[in-house]
């Protein structure tokens, strides 16, 4: 079950768990390993080898069947922001791809030791990269990330730069420390608000504002414009990006007794939190469709109290429920949400009733899976089903590509 567990590497991240007996099988899927001392011959290229193996070597590295947990971010930071995709959220998402990926070959490089006796298949330890390509590419990547957010504005930029340095700090050090899952949330969280400000900040200077687009959580009662200025678009956009936190600081909490098992107790703690979080996701989303009337629309919403009372029974009828709150993005929400209760609920229930090891790693695999899900919900809760439906429709892509190069 380790190939599943690449998908959460959180933007950055080549983030990954300490190395040793506790939390090998994430480290292995969050962002992979390497090493300096010499590997078997037999794991050594050939002279005959040419640019195919090369580029295998590469894509091995990088990890690239998990780069599709990482646009979701950036879509579902536009949505909550009340901003339809654009020139901002394309910037944000090459920006997240690039951090990712530089992530993933500094993981590398600093477990390239651990990796020469655990692993000595992976790219470096078999003599395919070099250390000094793969540090060289981490830099280059980063570089890349942060051009690139820069170029949404300097608020985008702000929250690349925190991005960036998590990712570097997480590689490079907190992965071995108590502080490791909340580095991991910290990431993830840090994405989602980057794809919000970089779509504040193109939209105000493009007037790209999605229309018709339901606010999020600061703004279902009170029906407020989308943010204008980058900073506030960041704060509209706090509450989706600590769902997205939240959800991965349990995953990774799990994630820490999948080599040795035997917790009972956090497997419960996280499947109470991934229910909370997915009733969470669907009282908002439906309080912001249903909480207050809007001029001029139809229905029981554009009914004053005298004129419900009027025409309407004391009670509401099935059927008026059903007309007033359950549209077809509320349906969309609905399935979303299942899907991600449903991938990530069972596997955390059958590690807390069966903690041993191959059933937390399932738990661990199915929190990673049902990122995607979770991301399609939010950016569907914020008024933009589409964008939930573009998230959704990269399951499969990153089944199919995983199936050549794998995630690990």
């Amino acid at each position: 079950m380790r190939w599943r567990l690449r998908a959460l590497s959180v933007l950055g991240a080549g983030l990954r768990m300490p190395s040793g007996a506790r939390g090998r099988a994430l480290q292995d899927g969050l962002s992979g390993t390497g090493g300096t001392a010499p590997a078997p011959d037999r794991h050594r290229p050939s002279p005959g080898r040419g640019r195919g193996d090369t580029v295998r070597a590469w894509t091995e590295l990088f990890r690239v069947s998990a780069l599709f947990s990482v646009p979701g971010d950036a879509l579902a930071g536009a949505a909550a922001v009340g901003r339809s995709p654009g020139r901002g959220t394309a910037l944000a998402i090459g920006a997240s791809l690039c951090l990712y990926e530089a992530g993933m070959a500094l993981n590398d490089w600093a477990d390239r030791e651990e990796d020469a006796v655990d692993r000595p298949h992976r790219p470096i330890p078999s003599g395919r990269i070099s250390p000094p390509a793969a540090l060289g590419a981490a830099g280059v990547l980063t570089a890349a990330g942060l051009a690139l957010a820069a170029r949404a504005g300097r608020p985008a930029l702000a929250v690349a730069t925190g991005l960036a340095a998590t990712v570097w700090a997480y590689d490079l050090h907190l992965k071995h420390t108590k502080a490791g899952p909340a580095a991991m949330a910290a990431a993830r969280t840090l994405d989602l608000l980057l794809g919000a400000t970089a779509s504040v900040a193109a939209g105000a200077r493009g007037g790209a504002v999605a229309r018709g687009a339901a606010p999020v959580l600061p703004r279902a009662a009170d029906n407020v414009a989308a943010p204008a200025h980058p900073a506030r678009g960041a704060l509209t956009a706090l509450p989706a990006a600590l769902v997205l936190g939240a959800h991965t600081y349990g995953v990774t909490a799990v994630s820490r007794h999948e080599a040795q098992g035997g917790s009972t107790a956090v497997p419960l703690a996280v499947l109470a939190t991934t229910a909370g979080l997915g009733a969470a996701v669907l009282t908002a989303g439906r309080a912001a469709r249903t909480g207050g009337p809007e001029p001029g629309a139809g229905g029981l919403g554009a009914m004053g109290p005298g004129e419900r009372r009027a025409t309407r029974p004391h009670r509401l009828t099935p059927a008026d429920l059903l007309l007033t709150a359950f549209t077809p993005a509320d349906l969309l929400l609905t399935a979303f949400t299942g899907a991600y209760l449903r991938t990530a609920g069972p596997p955390l229930l059958h590690a807390a009733l069966n903690p041993s090891p191959p059933l937390t790693q399932r738990a661990v695999g199915g929190g990673i899976r049902a990122m995607i899900p979770l991301q399609a919900a939010l950016a569907t809760r914020a008024g933009a089903p589409g964008s939930g439906l573009a998230v959704m429709a990269l399951v499969p892509l990153a089944r199919s590509l995983a199936r050549k190069v794998s995630p690990t």
